[in-house]
């Protein structure tokens, strides 16, 4: 994560979001009051989608079990009925 502090993001504002974008890096912000933290777009919607899986019940249990399944146990793509 960077840091840096209000001032110096005010003075290089757009190369510090530019790469919190690209980069997917996290900015934390200091200031006198507290920090702030920048995130990517990409990265904050990763984590609102997480964070709504983990809200359905049994979703995280099935989510650890299917990372754990290996490979050969699992069904092909085509194989699949959507």
């Amino acid at each position: 994560m960077m840091n840096t502090n209000v001032t110096n993001f005010r003075k290089d504002i757009y190369k510090m979001l530019e790469n919190t974008i690209k980069y997917n890096e996290p900015l934390n912000i200091n200031t006198k009051d507290g920090n702030a933290v920048v995130i990517s777009e990409s990265d904050y919607r990763g984590l609102m989608e997480t964070v709504y899986l983990t809200s359905i019940p049994g979703m995280r249990d099935k989510l650890i079990e299917g990372k754990n399944t290996p490979l050969s146990e699992c069904v092909s793509e085509d194989e699949v009925e959507w």
